[in-house]
């Protein structure tokens, strides 16, 4: 158990980390993908449909973060 949260840690950071020298768009497409697939993971939704929400997601994470700069 222990691990596996030291794991996650770990990981989270990287990702953290590794997103400082991206531009506003870019940073604004991996939210918005990952909020899109987690939502449709949460909703119960099949591969596609996951899939799915994850492109939109980041295609409108990308508009925003492009519109913020």
């Amino acid at each position: 158990m222990m691990r596996t949260k030291i794991l996650m840690l770990l990981v989270a950071t990287g990702l953290l980390g590794g997103c400082e020298n991206m531009s506003p768009g870019q940073k604004g497409a991996v939210t918005g993908a990952a909020l899109g697939s987690g939502i449709g993971l949460v909703a119960g939704g099949s591969f596609g449909t996951v899939v799915g929400a994850g492109l939109i997601g980041g295609a409108a994470g990308y508009i925003v973060g492009n519109a913020v700069q």
